[in-house]
């Protein structure tokens, strides 16, 4: 007796991973398509790019705030803490150099990206959520006209074409707060801290490996952010579940993506 009830234990247990599983490779399909469709259906969205102008706006000039706040006392703090590391071994000079390629190599793509999902893509996420709970997305398809033409794709070029501008508006913000705290605050010389920083970062390397970084998390989060909300179960709680896994699954494959690309750029 006992056997057979461990035996259905370990049953039910092992179909339930498998069910998980096949749901969750459902998912990635799924999520692929409607990216390819998003693709495929831009030519329309290009044609009307005033949609596009808009969702720029709401995604990009929106998040402005919470990036150029964030990017100051990220910037502040890192150099505090860098001054206070380098200054064991008598290089507190070279406080400019380090900040600068944390935010321009890591720190500006990454919490950018992270960031972007918490405010813009939670946005997109419970907008298109609600849009098919009232069945607006229904009604546009018995007119003829295609949700992915006219909801989807706009939002995703939006999304990708804000995130780098976004990321570098953040970096950009981060320097100026270092250099108000390691100059005015700490002391350090300004020459050294500007003529270290413009002989160490490199266009190539840094700058640019950086925007792609940029370029590919915005890829990732506003497809997430779009798929959950297309996806989401037409009812509060569904919306409300797929706002959380736009958060969680877009923090989660920002930092994967980092680790991939990082390891890419550096053995390139």
């Amino acid at each position: 007796m006992i056997r057979s009830s461990l035996l259905v234990s370990v049953i039910r247990t092992l179909r339930g991973i498998g069910n998980r599983m096949i749901e969750r490779i459902w998912r990635l399909g799924a999520g692929a398509r409607l990216f390819l469709l998003t693709i495929i259906y831009s030519g329309d969205c290009f044609r009307r790019f005033h949609l596009t102008i808009r969702e720029i706006y709401s995604t990009g000039v929106m998040s402005l705030l919470i990036i150029i706040v964030s990017g100051f006392f990220v910037g502040m703090v890192l150099a505090l803490q860098g001054y206070y590391t380098l200054q064991k071994y008598g290089s507190s000079e070279a406080i400019g150099v380090l900040v600068a390629l944390s935010l321009l190599r890591e720190l500006g793509p990454v919490v950018t990206a992270l960031l972007f999902a918490g405010r813009a893509g939670t946005a997109i996420t419970a907008e298109i959520g609600l849009m098919k709970a009232t069945e607006q997305l229904s009604a546009m398809e018995m007119m003829a006209v295609s949700p992915i033409a006219r909801v989807i794709a706009p939002r995703f070029w939006a999304g990708v074409i804000s995130m780098p501008i976004l990321a570098t508006i953040f970096s950009m913000v981060g320097i100026l707060g270092a250099y108000l705290v390691a100059v005015p605050v700490i002391g350090v010389d300004e020459g050294a801290f500007w003529s270290q920083m413009q002989a160490n970062v490199d266009i190539h390397i840094d700058i640019v490996n950086g925007i792609i970084k940029s370029f590919v998390f915005g890829i990732a989060c506003t497809m997430i952010a779009l798929f959950e909300g297309f996806d989401a179960p037409p009812t509060a709680e569904g919306v409300s579940r797929a706002t959380t896994r736009t958060v969680v699954t877009s923090s989660l494959v920002v930092l994967g993506l980092d680790f991939v690309l990082t390891s890419f750029m550096l053995t390139v």
